[in-house]
């Protein structure tokens, strides 16, 4: 287990708390407020971050006093995407799985072992905080890279700061964007392919324009500007806020979400199985510094 291996185990909800790393969790006006809180490898998701955010998420949802979640960042940026190279990475972890009745990842070897890993903690739990009861916001500053698309897109919507900035440069790893797929849903298709095949990144007021984005303001007023909104939200019925939740939803997945994001799974691990045929790689090269290279 987590303990055993010398990683930290995740956090349960009992035990999250205002400086807890490597999330952290305060609630004020009725707003649970949900930090990314690894500032010094800017906020690079291991699977400890990504259970301590699930427990976050729980509390906040069986919180009766919170009618809003924001999700943001602690330090320089929101996230520079998934943890593949820091001290901290956690790969060969056993955590027990949440999202997803599937098998433990840690015994198994090659395919079979990413494919289990990644139907749990990246298309399982996104899937999982998609479908939160609450409103929830994501309050984005500085990078936003790869894996962090994946956390703001789960939110219902996205205030950014104007030093915001976005990618997904996996394309250069031979693979076809990141595991949530709703790169054509969230950006248009044509964007989505200009940003995938270049893998450069755009700015805030460019994924407000594409209607990725709803406000951008300067970052000194970023945290006004998503409190006055969650003070709005906050004066609706909270079940009536779930079932517009849910209602938009379903019509998401009507439009093909659900069913995209299955389909390019699987074209995402045959190009992890082809880059190790080619290279013995599965990230194709790729490693911690030339992706956190992204953010700066």
């Amino acid at each position: 287990m987590a303990e055993a291996a010398g990683i930290p185990a995740p956090l349960t909800p009992d035990q999250l708390g205002p400086d807890t790393s490597p999330v952290a969790y305060e609630v004020a006006a009725g707003v649970a407020y949900v930090t990314l809180n690894r500032p010094d490898y800017r906020n690079a998701q291991n699977s400890v971050m990504t259970y301590s955010l699930d427990a976050a998420f729980v509390k906040a949802v069986q919180d009766a006093d919170v009618k809003v979640i924001v999700l943001r960042g602690n330090g320089q940026h929101f996230s520079a995407g998934h943890d593949i190279g820091t001290p901290e990475r956690d790969f060969t972890v056993e955590y027990p799985n949440v999202a997803s009745l599937y098998w433990d990842h840690t015994d198994r070897t090659g395919a079979d072992q990413r494919l289990a890993r990644e139907i749990e903690v990246y298309t399982g739990m996104c899937r999982r905080w998609r479908e939160i009861p609450k409103p929830m916001i994501a309050q984005v500053h500085g990078a936003c890279i790869a894996g962090g698309l994946m956390l703001a897109w789960i939110c219902d919507f996205i205030v950014a700061s104007d030093d915001a900035f976005f990618s997904d440069p996996v394309v250069r790893m031979g693979i076809p964007g990141v595991e949530f797929f709703a790169h054509a849903f969230v950006l248009g298709p044509r964007r989505a392919k200009e940003i995938l095949y270049t893998g450069q990144r755009f700015t805030a007021a460019q994924a407000q324009d594409w209607g990725m984005v709803n406000h951008v303001v300067p970052r000194n007023e970023l945290d006004g500007k998503v409190n006055e909104i969650a003070a709005s939200i906050a004066e609706m019925p909270q079940l009536g806020l779930a079932l517009t939740k849910k209602a938009v939803n379903i019509c998401e997945d009507q439009m093909g979400l659900r069913n995209s994001i299955d389909s390019v799974f699987g074209w995402h691990h045959f190009a992890h199985s082809a880059n190790v045929e080619a290279n013995g790689d599965s990230l194709g090269g790729m490693d911690a510094h030339s992706m956190r290279d992204s953010a700066k």
